[in-house]
C-alpha cells in the first residue's frame, strides 16, 4: 500500500521527492562551480602558460615544472563541461574519469611548482616582470599566480563532494545511477591518493625544516625516512636539581632530545645539539599529572629500558597535545 489514506501523502513519494529536489541542487552547484572553475583554468592557460611559451621567458623544463600537466586538466573540464551543460550527469562524469591521473600527477609535482615558483621570482627579473604584469589584467581580479596554481587540487575536493552527492540522491532506476556511483568511487579513490600525496610532502618539509636546525656530527640524516608528529619545548625534571629546558621533536618511530646552542657559537647559532634519542617502541608512558581542568601544567612520566625521562609542562593544553602525540607514537608500534 503505498498511500497512508486518503489525502495522505506517500513516504516513498516524499522521499523520492527530497532525492530528486537535492539532485537537482548538487547539479546545478556542479555546473555552475564547473564553469567557474574551466574559466580560471582558462584564464592560466592563456595568459601564463601559452604566453611563457611563445615568449620563452622559462625553459620548457621549468614550465612544467611550475605548471605541470595544467592544460591536460583544462582540456578535459573542456570536455566536461558540454555533458553537464546538457544534463547528461552519469555520461559525462564516467567518460572524465579516465583523466583523474591527471590529477595525481599534478598532486605529486605540487611542491616543486611551489618551490619553483618561488625560486623564478627571486632570481628571474623578466619573470617576476611577466607575472606582476599578468596579475595586473583585470580578467585576474585581486588573484594572483600562487592563488591559481592549487586550483585543480581543491577542484578535486569539490568534485568528491559534489558528485558523491549527485550519486546517493539519485534513484537506483535512474539510467544514470550507475556511472555516477562509479565515477563517485573513482573520484574518492583518486582524491585520497590525492591526499596521501600532500601528508607526505608536508612531511618531507617538515623533516627539511628540522634537520636543518640540528647541528653536529650525530645529527646527520637523523629525520630521513621519519613521520613527523609533534615537536616543541618540555622541562627535563632530573633526580636532584633545577628542571632543565630542552627541545623535543617526537617522530613515529623516536623521540629527539635536543639542547640548544649557545647564541653567540661561530658557526652553529640557532641550532639545536642531539642530546638523546628515545625508541618509541620500547616506551611506556605511565600517567599525566595534573588535572584536565587546570592551567598550571603538569608532569609526563616515560620510561625506557635503561632510562626514565620525567617531562614538565607548565601549560595544560600543551600537556594534554604531548600526550596524545606520545601516546599515538607508542600505539603505532606496538
Amino acid at each position: 500500500m503505498e498511500t497512508s489514506g486518503a489525502g495522505g501523502r506517500c513516504p516513498v513519494q516524499e522521499q523520492r521527492a527530497r532525492w530528486e529536489r537535492k539532485r537537482t541542487c548538487t547539479a546545478r552547484e556542479l555546473l555552475q562551480s564547473e564553469r567557474r572553475y574551466q574559466e580560471q583554468l582558462g584564464l592560466v592557460a592563456t595568459y601564463f602558460v601559452g604566453i611563457l611559451r611563445a615568449k620563452g621567458t622559462l625553459r620548457a623544463a621549468e614550465r612544467h615544472a611550475l605548471f605541470g600537466p595544467w592544460e591536460l586538466i583544462y582540456g578535459a573540464s573542456q570536455d566536461l563541461l558540454p555533458y553537464l551543460e546538457g544534463g547528461h550527469w552519469g555520461q559525462g562524469l564516467e567518460s572524465f574519469c579516465p583523466h583523474l591521473e591527471l590529477y595525481t600527477q599534478f598532486a605529486a609535482n605540487a611542491e616543486k611548482s611551489r618551490t619553483t615558483l618561488q625560486e623564478q621570482l627571486k632570481k628571474n627579473k623578466r619573470f617576476r616582470r611577466f607575472v606582476q604584469l599578468q596579475e595586473g589584467r583585470p580578467e585576474f581580479g585581486s588573484l594572483r599566480l600562487q592563488d591559481l596554481l592549487p586550483l585543480p587540487l581543491q577542484r578535486l575536493q569539490q568534485y568528491e563532494n559534489l558528485v558523491v552527492a549527485l550519486a546517493e540522491n539519485t534513484v537506483p532506476s535512474s539510467p544514470d545511477h550507475q556511472q555516477l556511483t562509479r565515477a563517485a568511487r573513482l573520484i574518492s579513490e583518486t582524491a585520497q591518493r590525492v591526499h596521501s600525496i600532500g601528508q607526505r610532502q608536508r612531511n618531507d618539509q617538515h623533516l627539511q625544516r628540522i634537520q636543518a636546525l640540528l647541528s653536529g656530527r650525530q645529527a646527520k640524516g637523523l629525520t630521513s625516512g621519519r613521520w613527523f608528529l609533534r615537536q616543541g619545548w618540555l622541562l627535563v625534571v632530573p633526580p636532584r636539581g633545577e628542571p632543565r629546558p630542552r627541545m623535543f621533536f617526537l617522530f613515529s618511530d623516536v623521540l629527539l632530545m635536543a639542547k640548544p646552542r649557545p647564541p653567540l657559537h661561530l658557526l652553529q647559532s640557532g641550532t639545536f645539539a642531539c642530546r638523546a634519542l628515545y625508541p618509541m617502541a620500547q616506551c611506556q608512558l605511565h600517567r599525566v599529572f595534573g588535572h584536565s581542568g587546570g592551567s598550571c601544567g603538569g608532569l609526563l612520566s616515560l620510561s625506557f629500558p635503561h632510562e626514565k625521562l620525567l617531562l614538565m609542562c607548565t601549560d595544560q593544553e600543551e600537556l594534554l597535545r604531548w600526550h596524545h602525540s606520545l601516546t599515538l607514537a607508542i600505539s603505532q608500534k606496538n
